[in-house]
């Protein structure tokens, strides 16, 4: 599939994934969010990818919402009063899909779902959702010039694209909190101090330093790895540890059936493992939590 906002391109087991309305700063439009979640379950079922690297094109990662767009600029059907029970009841159908539902927690959600990692190279603006969306990939590099702001309050809007979930998780309730009622727009040191990101890299080396954690990630066993994602993000969600302890028994079963027998075999002869799994090949009790 070809996209009108994204650029989609494949090499060394990496995905670039470059969201790319250079001169609209990346604005987030409904195209580009029914182009993300196609991509994001695309690149989920493509072997050829082991890791994915998201960046914008030109100076911007995304300026948020287009704002300029008629009628409800969020796609809303205003003419519907929705309930909690109509999302969480009838939200597959599609006047509650396209008419309630928020677009930006439609892409975190694919996200979130992926089977391989997420890496966000945040190279210029990100506000909004071009905040929100980033809190669902794993890893966040920013340039020293990028501008990162939960500005919703500050136009009488709530947070949105699942980030009252992911959020706190990152950076904490406290400092989620503040970030989103004061609107501020924050820094490169800021969001490296609060561990929003990992690191700020001069703009020229944000990109390799992308691909340089993605090399590391795309060596090792794709099951292994889709496992070890959704371990982290649904069993740190769990009331029990006893529930985590659940799905490492039967995600070690099986591993150790499988790629575990390569990397042990590799281990005990002192040279590169050689995983010949695949990601669409998962184990009989995945997706447990459906």
């Amino acid at each position: 599939m070809s996209y009108n906002t994204l650029n989609y391109e494949v090499a060394d087991g990496i995905l670039t994934l470059t969201l790319n309305l250079p001169d609209q700063l990346n604005a987030f439009t409904l195209d580009m969010a029914q182009e993300l979640v196609d991509a994001f379950n695309r690149a989920s079922d493509d072997d050829t990818v082991g890791a994915i690297v998201v960046t914008g094109a030109g100076r911007a990662f995304c300026a948020g919402m287009d704002l300029s767009i008629e009628g409800n600029v969020f796609g809303l059907d205003e003419s519907q009063q929705p309930t909690l029970e109509d999302v969480a009841e009838r939200g597959e159908q599609g006047h509650i899909l396209h008419g309630v539902r928020d677009e930006g927690g439609l892409v975190t959600l694919a996200i979130y779902e992926c089977k391989k990692p997420v890496i966000a190279a945040i190279n210029g603006a990100a506000v909004g959702i071009g905040a929100t969306m980033t809190c669902a990939m794993d890893i966040r590099l920013v340039s020293t010039k990028a501008k990162v702001g939960f500005v919703f309050n500050k136009i009488g809007i709530t947070p949105e694209a699942c980030s009252s979930w992911f959020l706190p998780r990152v950076v904490g309730l406290s400092t989620a909190l503040e970030w989103c009622y004061t609107a501020e727009i924050l820094d490169a040191d800021t969001l490296v101090a609060a561990r929003f990101a990992k690191a700020a890299h001069e703009p020229e080396d944000l990109l390799p330093a992308a691909y340089a954690i993605a090399e590391k990630i795309v060596k090792h066993s794709p099951v292994a790895i889709a496992l070890t994602r959704q371990m982290m993000y649904r069993n740190s969600a769990q009331e029990h540890p006893r529930d985590a302890h659940n799905v490492d028994s039967l995600s070690i079963f099986y591993a150790s059936l499988g790629s575990g027998k390569e990397g042990v075999q590799s281990f005990l002869e002192k040279r590169e493992a050689v995983f010949t799994d695949s990601a669409q090949e998962m184990p009989p009790f995945y997706p447990w939590w459906k």
